[in-house]
């Protein structure tokens, strides 16, 4: 799935299938804070979600903090 195809609000299961890792590792990343790499994320009762720009702008820190190297 590309990511224009994606809702505008995401499930952890949206971004496991479109990074490629477990549901698992997802749910771990939502449990570290964003300044620590984590992906920002807000609770709908029991579930997490998080908003698709939030997840790119994520992304996005991701690959500048890699060329940064």
């Amino acid at each position: 799935m590309k990511i224009e195809e994606m809702p505008d609000i995401l499930t952890a299961q949206n971004i496991a299938d479109y990074l490629g890792i477990s549901r698992r590792r997802v749910y771990e990343l939502f449990q570290l804070k964003p300044e620590l790499g984590g992906i920002p994320n807000f609770d709908i009762g029991f579930s997490k979600r998080v908003r698709k720009i939030d997840f790119v702008r994520w992304i996005d820190e991701k690959v500048q903090e890699k060329s940064a190297i």
